[in-house]
């Protein structure tokens, strides 16, 4: 376990899955622990996918690959690059058992750093092939909530109006729900988890607190390049997932090609592409 201190913040981050599994700021605790018997992660990375495909699987090059919900990015074990008292590099690099289910030569870093109030998540893909690298990478942060979600706000900087895509199991369908109305407050009810997640493709803010609406306590989560915004919940547990994705899972309709998937980064041979979100103590 790295460990990063620098006077305000202490940030916990495991070498498997280069998860953030510990945010402390003067002894409280703001990221959930990762209870197994609840749901056993705490800040899961997302790659080469975020979210499930249909099947389980993908075609490329007319041949077709098996890929897990979210990826496998979680379950590796990353090389420490290296460490300071305030930042750490974490590296994962293709091998010959990631490509059975992701066929493509590339790096994957991981950059924590912390200044003042926040720590800096950046996540760094290099396409070390000769191919376009067909990807999508995301955040999975749970937030402990110990007085439960509906003492909480999510607010957003721009006034929002937000549908939630209903989910099929992993899939996402065509029918939407409305969770808000021109507003800049999204109050969290456990009703909202009922179906698993509240999915929304058409946020204008780039950034969302997460307060207390009682005791005051929040976190700011900003997300510079992430054109999909998820909270997931496990049904009365202790967190909530604010979660920035730049893709989304495969939609009911999805024909399965991975150069179509909806929200698909490419990326040339060669070429470095850069996921950075930051996570803000705000009280």
């Amino acid at each position: 376990m790295i460990e990063l201190k620098n006077g305000r913040l202490t940030a916990k981050i495991c070498e498997r899955g280069a998860e953030l599994k510990s945010l402390c700021c003067r002894e409280t605790e703001y990221i959930w622990e990762g209870r197994a018997e609840v749901w056993g992660s705490s800040a899961p990375i997302l790659f080469p996918i975020c979210g499930g495909l249909k099947n389980d699987c993908y075609t490329l090059g007319g041949k077709t690959y098996t890929l897990q919900k979210h990826g496998y990015a979680r379950f590796v074990d990353f090389e420490v690059e290296s460490v300071t008292d305030t930042s750490a590099v974490l590296l994962h690099r293709s091998n010959e058992e990631t490509k059975k289910s992701f066929p493509f030569d590339y790096e994957l870093r991981v950059r924590y750093s912390l200044e003042g109030d926040s720590l800096i998540v950046e996540n760094f893909v290099r396409n070390l092939g000769e191919d376009t690298m067909y990807f999508n990478i995301g955040a999975h942060e749970g937030y402990y909530t110990p007085e439960g979600i509906e003492d909480y706000d999510v607010i957003f900087p721009e006034r929002e109006t937000l549908d939630t895509y209903v989910l099929y199991g992993n899939l996402a369908s065509n029918q939407r729900m409305p969770i808000i109305k021109d507003t800049h407050t999204l109050p969290l009810y456990e009703k909202y988890f009922t179906i698993d997640a509240l999915v929304f493709k058409d946020l204008v803010s780039r950034s969302a607190v997460l307060r207390n609406r009682k005791t005051g306590r929040a976190i700011r989560v900003e997300f510079p390049k992430a054109d999909y915004f998820l909270l997931w919940h496990k049904p009365n547990a202790p967190y909530i997932c604010l979660e920035p994705w730049n893709g989304m899972q495969d939609t009911v309709d999805s024909d399965g090609e991975l150069s179509h998937k909806e929200g698909i980064t490419a990326l040339a041979p060669h070429e470095e592409f850069c996921y950075p979100h930051t996570i803000t103590v705000l009280a």
